[in-house]
């Protein structure tokens, strides 16, 4: 029978969300033209011997199934078909062998071509050799019309080359050459492609012209398939307008397509669940988010590269989840190394991203360093999102100049402990960190700060962008300038884009106030973000604490600061050191020798201040070091090794200013390649790497 699939490698996504479906077989776009092409009767006949199959009376009749070759039951080359099933068998090298072996003997075979540019594409992700074959193959076809087709003896690999050329440029995205060679395919083959128009057409922010596409095709089409993308692209197009979108009952129609085709063929798709998590989030519906997410999470999909781990990831990370972010990491890991090539082609820098923002929770700066500028370096291929590539970067430019910056603090504590001598030069060489800082904040504010862009990216969640945490986001203040940003915020706010909670509007406006240093703004902003946030913003809410904490110390109200810098303290343990803020401390000392050393290595430390009414800082000769309340409730405490004050004091800030559990070096270097379980045990310091097998 043929076996009909998306003939898109990338199903359209919301903002950073997409799915898609490396072809072992090609398009569903064929039966639709073989059923109405004489030529492909054996097609149509298959497609009949479906459909009876299908029927009640007919159960117990045995069907013999034609395999498929690149979704053609008729293919009768040799060679096509002996990589059909090498690429069947996911014997990729061999494919490879065997599409060079042909292309080397018959260079001037558009079966060759396209059989070798299929080879790359699904076998390698490689886009662009992929695209050269491709147009080889189309030079040596381009027919004006069926007709001619026919009569080549090459209508098949005409018709796939040009629907995968669409699909290549889609995918690179160039939108209007994937346009341009539907329109060929609708020209040439009568194919009916609208439902392939809509995401393109999003992508170039043509959105009327998308709803328009989308409602045509819910118009005229009964194909499940097609009804799914359509409401896909709708679910897209409403959450165009700054002001949130009324209800879900567009993203619920597509996946409850997808559903239905899931039920019957087991080809589901992740894409839809996610994208709906994107809307409930945008909706602050953050429980229906995770619901969203962990419906998509429940079966492995190779093929798909919405990738569900990651928002969870995400989402966990927001809402001051260490553990479950923790588990949520391992669990994406696995999905990234299940992937196909293709799909890890498409996704891959979103996988740097999120492990970079979970790096600078973990107290990584240096790796979070490294794998945003490899998602920098390593664009996705992002024709299947929402976002444009240059959100991406910047996105990328952003988290990398975060972690520049608290990689300066760490160096400054690691300073601290040393010789002055040592001191000395630890210092020049964080300076060098500070400058790379500065670069890629350059970089990243000369695309945000483009007004359509930064309206969008004020309102909360902003769907349709690329996902930057709004534990984050606020670092846009400092890059872009906080007049700059007030006068977007007003404008965001006219337009409806608070409308379901001003907090965030109050949380910018705190920000903002912080940079320019205006304390009494910083209070009165602080307070209604925090009375207004939802609960669920654990880490937005730790940073506004935060700049609370440090405006109210500086008016000399110390109570309350240290009410906000506790309470910021226990969500984020971090965030005093990604700020830059210190920690008022009184310091105490248990004895001698060690004790003493401690408590002055702790006092050149940037994290603190000394002050006769901040938290209590204890050092002992036993090397323990104490952060207490005023009452003395443990806030952190660590007893390091036997050894020197520098050291014990390196330890003591690795400990209290992240989240409680060390991550290995194996472990770390491995986010950049292939699959690791971090060891299991809150707050334990010795981790073992649990190495994930194929299996």
């Amino acid at each position: 029978m043929t076996t009909c699939v998306n003939p898109w490698n990338a199903w359209p996504a919301v903002r950073s969300t997409g799915a898609s479906r490396p072809r072992r077989r090609f398009p569903a776009l064929l039966l639709g033209w073989a059923l109405s092409c004489a030529c492909m009767s054996a097609m149509a006949q298959d497609s009949a011997a479906a459909e009876q199959r299908a029927g009640p009376d007919l159960g117990d009749i045995e069907i013999v199934q034609s395999l498929t070759c690149f979704g053609f039951t008729d293919i009768e080359n040799p060679r096509a078909l002996e990589i059909c099933d090498a690429l069947e068998l996911e014997e990729n090298v061999r494919a490879r062998e065997l599409a060079e072996e042909w292309i080397r003997l018959q260079p001037e075979s558009p079966a060759a071509q396209f059989s070798f540019a299929e080879v790359l594409y699904t076998g390698e992700g490689n886009l662009a050799r992929a695209l050269f074959h491709l147009n080889r193959a189309e030079s040596l076809t381009g027919y004006a019309d069926i007709n001619e087709a026919v009569e080549s003896g090459n209508i098949q690999w005409h018709y796939l080359t040009l629907s995968q050329l669409s699909n290549v440029h889609q995918l690179m995205g160039d939108q209007l050459r994937a346009l341009e060679y539907l329109d060929r395919i609708e020209e040439i083959y009568g194919q009916d492609i609208e439902s392939f128009r809509g995401w393109p057409l999003l992508k170039l922010k043509q959105y009327d012209a998308a709803r328009a596409s989308a409602m045509a095709v819910l118009e005229n089409s009964e194909n499940e398939r097609e009804r799914a993308r359509a409401w896909n692209t709708l679910c897209a197009v409403e959450l165009a307008s700054l002001a949130p979108v009324n209800s879900m009952a567009v993203c619920n129609r597509a996946i409850s397509e997808d559903e239905n085709l899931a039920a019957r063929s087991n080809t589901g798709d992740t894409v839809y669940l996610t994208n709906a998590s994107e809307v409930a989030l945008s909706l602050l519906r953050m429980d229906a988010a995770e619901e969203y997410l962990d419906r998509a999470t429940r079966n492995l999909n190779p093929d798909s590269v919405a990738d569900p781990w990651v928002y969870k990831l995400y989402l966990t990370m927001s809402q001051g989840r260490f553990d479950d972010a923790r588990a949520a990491l391992d669990r994406m890991l696995i999905w990234r190394e299940n992937q196909k090539p293709i799909v890890g082609v498409m996704n891959r820098a979103e996988h740097y991203m999120v492990s970079a923002a979970f790096m600078l929770l973990a107290g990584y700066a240096e790796d979070a360093a490294v794998l945003s500028a490899t998602a920098l370096n390593q664009p996705d291929r992002n024709g299947s999102y929402s976002a444009d590539d240059f959100q991406k970067d910047a996105m990328a430019a952003l988290i990398n100049a975060i972690a520049s910056r608290m990689q300066y603090q760490v160096r400054l504590e690691e300073a601290a402990g040393e010789g002055w001598a040592g001191a000395l030069k630890a210092r020049i060489d964080a300076s060098g960190l500070l400058f790379s800082a500065w670069r890629s904040e350059r970089f990243a504010a000369s695309l945000f700060t483009r007004p359509e862009i930064l309206l969008n990216r004020l309102r909360p969640y902003a769907p349709l962008d690329v996902h930057i945490p709004e534990w984050i986001e606020p670092d846009l203040v400092h890059m872009i300038g906080a007049g700059v940003v007030r006068r977007a915020l007003d404008e965001a706010l006219a337009t409806g884009a608070f409308e379901l909670n001003t907090g965030y509007y109050h949380s910018w406006l705190t920000e903002a106030a912080a940079i320019e240093g205006d304390e009494t703004a910083v209070v009165d902003h602080g307070a209604r973000a925090l009375a207004e946030l939802p609960g669920e913003e654990a880490l937005l809410r730790a940073r506004v604490a935060a700049r609370m904490g440090d405006a109210h110390w500086r008016l000399g109200e110390y109570e309350l600061a240290l009410e906000h810098l506790e309470n910021a303290f226990r969500a984020d343990p971090g965030v005093s050191r990604r700020l830059g803020i210190e920690l008022p401390v009184s310091l105490r000392v248990s004895g001698g020798g060690l004790s003493r050393e401690l408590a002055d290595v702790l006092r050149a430390s940037p994290r603190f201040s000394e002050h006769e009414n901040g938290f209590l800082l204890e050092a002992g000769d036993d090397g323990a070091i104490c952060l207490r309340t005023r009452s003395g409730e443990n806030l952190s405490c660590y007893t390091a090794p036997a050894g020197n004050a520098g050291e014990a004091s390196r330890a003591f800030h690795a400990w209290a200013f992240g989240p409680g559990f060390e991550i290995s070096k194996a472990q770390r270097s491995i986010l950049r390649g292939s699959s690791v379980i971090l060891a299991n045990g809150v707050r334990a310091m010795e981790n073992s790497p649990e190495l994930l097998s194929d299996n």
